[in-house]
């Protein structure tokens, strides 16, 4: 029984990086496989997925390479390496790695499995010199919001994570706008391309321009980038007759900001990271006219939540301007401060008493 080295971890390897995932396959049926490898057992939901020292085995579909790789999701991927060192690509595999373009396996790769609309996406976030054949998005645009919507939660959301924490994340976002695929799973984002982000003299784009123009300005870490685009979700659900202004959408953005992470079933500090950057990042951004108190309780709630880096980062790329210096630099002070003996432990009056505090130490700043 052959064992081959399938996908992402050849094609690395065939550009000069490191592969970070090994996948596996194998010739024959997975009864075949437990029976040549008896310390192999079945993982997961699927019962064609096998482990095996550690390694996820699955077996070749159609039986043979040839057929795996046209069954694949993108021609870079469809590729396999044999025991004996073979190599078996997909006919268009080496010219679209040259060529640095993101192609379909087959004309049937996106319906056959509509998960790797975000697949794709995701790739091109990650490599943003990369280009996407034009039949990648006529592929997307031919799946309708019920091929979406049937789609596992957990696995949207994973490559939306993987996504988030690429070098360009918003261009996963502007991939699925293209192919018409905001929907279901993004429903709100698709709102917000239709929306303006404000007056003329602040904003010259969508809501959803805006916010993507913020997260390619953070990139480097996927919470700071969900940040960004959750900080004006609020803005969809202005009332028309107030366009182009936004009055109050920070309060509206919290609901929306956690549902779109119980949506995707995103981890609780990406639900709560959205949450903060929708109720506070308008505050944030007028740090320099707030008053003490104003200012004390906005660094506190920021501090209470653990996010204080990228908050402030968020607010430096929202505003346009260095907020966080400041702002990072008061926190410090107020982190020094220590609660005299005889004010310790007395509960809401040493609340109080520290807070206090807090507001005559930013008053003298």
């Amino acid at each position: 029984m052959e064992l081959y080295l399938v996908g992402g971890a050849v094609r690395d390897m065939l550009v000069g990086r490191t592969p970070t995932e090994l996948d596996f396959a194998f010739d024959g049926t997975v009864e075949d496989f437990l029976d040549a490898h008896p310390d192999a057992r079945r993982v997961g939901k699927s019962v064609h997925v096998c482990l095996w020292r550690g390694r996820e085995c699955m077996p070749l579909r159609g039986n043979s390479p040839v057929s795996d790789l046209m069954a694949r999701d993108l021609t870079v991927n469809a590729l396999a390496l044999d025991s004996a060192g073979r190599l078996y690509a997909h006919p268009q595999a080496y010219h679209d790695l040259r060529r640095r373009i993101l192609r379909p396996a087959s004309p049937t790769s996106f319906a056959s499995d509509p998960t790797r609309i975000f697949r794709l996406a995701r790739f091109a976030a990650a490599w943003p010199d990369w280009s996407i054949d034009k039949n990648a998005f006529e592929q997307m645009r031919a799946l309708s919001v019920a091929d979406l919507a049937a789609l596992p939660a957990e696995r949207v959301g994973r490559e939306i994570v993987k996504a988030l924490g690429a070098p360009a994340p918003a261009r996963f976002f502007r991939v699925l706008a293209q192919g018409q695929a905001l929907r279901p799973w993004l429903a709100e984002l698709d709102e917000a391309s239709r929306i303006p982000a404000g007056p003329e003299q602040w904003h010259s784009n969508s809501v959803l321009g805006h916010s993507l123009r913020i997260m390619d300005m953070v990139a480097g870490d996927a919470v700071t980038a969900w940040m960004a685009l959750c900080h004006d979700l609020g803005k969809i659900q202005t009332d028309p007759a107030l366009l182009p202004h936004h009055y109050g959408h920070e309060k509206r953005g919290i609901a929306l900001s956690a549902e779109l992470a119980r949506r995707l079933r995103l981890p609780d500090r990406f639900a709560r990271a959205g949450a903060l950057a929708a109720a506070e990042h308008m505050k944030g951004g007028m740090y320099s006219m707030l008053r003490p108190g104003t200012r004390r309780d906005l660094l506190w709630r920021v501090h209470a939540s653990g996010l204080d880096q990228r908050f402030w980062r968020l607010v430096d790329a929202d505003s346009g301007s260095p907020v966080s210096t400041v702002a990072l630099a008061h926190l410090a002070v107020l982190l020094d401060l220590r609660l005299p003996e005889a004010w310790r432990n007395k509960g809401e009056s040493s609340a109080r008493k520290l807070r206090d505090m807090h507001c005559q130490a930013l008053a003298k700043l």
